[in-house]
C-alpha cells in the first residue's frame, strides 16, 4: 500500500473562498443613507443589491454611496456617488414619482457612465496610429 502525500501543504482554508482577479480582490464598500426620513432595513438591503450590480461594469470601484432624499415624499430623489481607483468620482441623480424608479434610473445612469469610462480606457490603449510608415 502506497502512502500518497501532496507535494506541498494546503494553504489556509479561507484562501479558496477569496475571489482572485489579477492578484487583487474586488471589494466595494456600499453605504445607503436617507435625508429627511428613514428607510426600512428591507429597503436598504434592496437598494444595496440593486447598486451591487455596478461592480461588473468597472473593476476599479472602491465605494458606492447612495443617498435617498425624502424631503418631498411625492418625488423621492436618489443620488449615487461612485469612487474609483485612479479616477474622479462619478455621480448620478434621479428624481421620480416612485422610490424604486428613482433608484433604477440612477443606477442606469451610473452604468452608462462606467461603461463609457471603461470603453475610453480600453480604446486609448489600442488606438492605431494614423501615420504611415
Amino acid at each position: 500500500m502506497l502512502d500518497c502525500k501532496p507535494c506541498r501543504p494546503p494553504g489556509p482554508p479561507w484562501e479558496a473562498a477569496i475571489p482572485r482577479r489579477f492578484g487583487r480582490t474586488s471589494r466595494v464598500q456600499t453605504n445607503v443613507s436617507a435625508r429627511h426620513g428613514q428607510l426600512s432595513p428591507a429597503s436598504q438591503s434592496k437598494i444595496t443589491s440593486k447598486v451591487a450590480r455596478l461592480k461588473r461594469y468597472f473593476d476599479g470601484l472602491t465605494a458606492l454611496n447612495v443617498t435617498v432624499d425624502l424631503q418631498n415624499p411625492a418625488l423621492p430623489a436618489v443620488e449615487i456617488v461612485a469612487s474609483a481607483e485612479h479616477f474622479h468620482e462619478m455621480v448620478s441623480h434621479e428624481v421620480s414619482g416612485q422610490l424604486w424608479r428613482s433608484v433604477d434610473g440612477a443606477v442606469q445612469k451610473l452604468e452608462q457612465q462606467l461603461r463609457k469610462h471603461k470603453e475610453k480606457t480600453r480604446d486609448h490603449k489600442h488606438v492605431q496610429s494614423s501615420r504611415k510608415a
